[in-house]
């Protein structure tokens, strides 16, 4: 232990302070970071060497990254993964092995859009190595066309496997959410105490408010309705299957699963491109599901929601969910007059942009401002909003829409 002189520094040629140590480590630390960032040879200019595993993750990042800088300044942007199965093999260990699950994922994204590593998928033993997720599900339904026998059992076990973390998330609260909206949007006029809705019976008696004696005289009570077993909302869910969407695709057949699985609420599951396709007798599995969908190609909104309307019997009681970037490639007029036509029948009509993580993708503004004339929100909406939007809509209140900068 060293002695200290009054400013703190070491006597008589002692060793230096425990506090410069720690200021040392500090900037080595700094430094090392700023290494593993920037990447490259020559250690970037930073005179600090990788040892160990910090040279492990940096060679797995310079393999899909390449050797420059990789904030977009890089000298050299070539990357070492090649076309190798089983080098890949080894990198998708290595990553999985270095890095925490969500930069995983993240890095296969980039290594499937960068180095073109899709047709890999097509092969079992890369499917087992890989870190299922949304965006992972989504490549392999847009290769489901042209993928092996052999690969397609292992390709459905990573869907499911992803769709059954999904269905764990958000089954519970969706359910619980659309219950409590159900039953609170079935009123009945001679409600027991405890069912009585204080808000709309205040409301609906405001010319009863006797102000001598600050109070409301209820004449007419409202109140929930008790819950049963029928039908009591019809929910159409449209979806739009273009290679953009993916992500909304995979939401969309999950939640479908769950309405579906719930006996007050009738289900109706909906996808197209330039054709349409009802898969609403697949709704018990969304595995089933997805892989009846075909992501890419065109976009033909109209055609959709005239299939749609064709199924609706119970305007009242129906809610349409559109989920599209609206870049319509069929007739942009008629697809608006089918949803005035739609609104004016009484059908709650919701478009959302995106069901996903990600926020609003690309989409057609020109669209989503003549629905927003028609009264038809359309924004993006996150899974974990989504059954805040459907309870709005079921209950014919103001959608939560999250952000007051989406199109309206």
């Amino acid at each position: 232990m060293s002695t200290r002189d009054g400013d703190g520094r070491g006597v008589a040629g002692g060793p230096v302070t425990d506090g410069r140590v720690a200021d040392e480590r500090v900037a080595d630390e700094r430094v090392r970071r700023w290494r593993l960032v920037l990447g490259g040879g020559e250690a970037d200019g930073t005179g600090y060497g990788l040892q160990g595993q910090d040279g492990a993750m940096d060679g797995a990042l310079t393999a899909l990254y390449g050797k420059g800088d990789r904030a977009g300044r890089g000298r050299d942007r070539s990357a070492g993964l090649g076309a190798s199965a089983p080098s890949v093999a080894r990198w998708l260990g290595d990553i999985r092995t270095y890095f925490p699950s969500s930069v995983v994922q993240v890095m296969q994204r980039d290594a499937i859009d960068r180095l073109g590593l899709s047709a890999l998928l097509l092969e079992p033993e890369m499917l087992e190595a890989v870190e299922a997720d949304v965006h992972l599900v989504g490549t392999l339904l847009s290769l489901n066309k042209a993928m092996p026998e052999t690969t397609k059992e292992t390709a459905r076990a990573v869907v499911r496997k992803v769709v059954d973390d999904l269905e764990k998330r958000l089954a519970t609260r969706t359910r619980a959410t659309l219950t409590g909206a159900l039953d609170r949007s079935a009123r009945i006029n001679r409600p027991r105490h405890r069912d009585i809705d204080w808000n709309r019976t205040i409301a609906a008696n405001l010319k009863n408010y006797l102000p001598e004696h600050r109070t409301v005289v209820p004449e007419r009570l409202i109140g929930y309705g008790r819950a049963s077993q029928s039908v009591k909302k019809d929910v159409i869910l449209c979806i739009d299957q273009s290679g953009s969407m993916a992500a909304s695709v995979v939401y969309a057949s999950v939640f479908g699963a769950v309405l579906a699985s719930m006996r007050s609420i009738s289900t109706r599951l909906v996808v197209f491109d330039t054709a349409v396709v009802d898969l609403t007798d697949q709704l018990d599995d969304p595995v089933d599901v997805l892989f009846g969908t075909q992501l890419g190609g065109g976009t033909d909104i109209n055609r959709a929601l005239a299939y749609c309307q064709s199924q609706i019997t119970r305007p009242a009681d129906t809610v349409v969910v559109l989920i599209s970037d609206l870049y319509e490639g069929g007739i942009r007029d008629e697809m608006l007059k089918r949803v005035a036509a739609m609104k004016a029948s009484g059908v709650q009509f919701v478009t959302l942009l995106a069901l996903s993580d990600e926020g609003a993708p690309a989409y057609d503004r020109e669209h989503a401002a003549a629905l927003a004339a028609l009264d038809a929100p359309a924004f993006a909406c996150t899974p974990d909003l989504f059954p805040e939007v459907m309870a709005a809509a079921i209950e014919r209140r103001p959608l939560p829409i999250p952000d007051p900068d989406t199109p309206r």
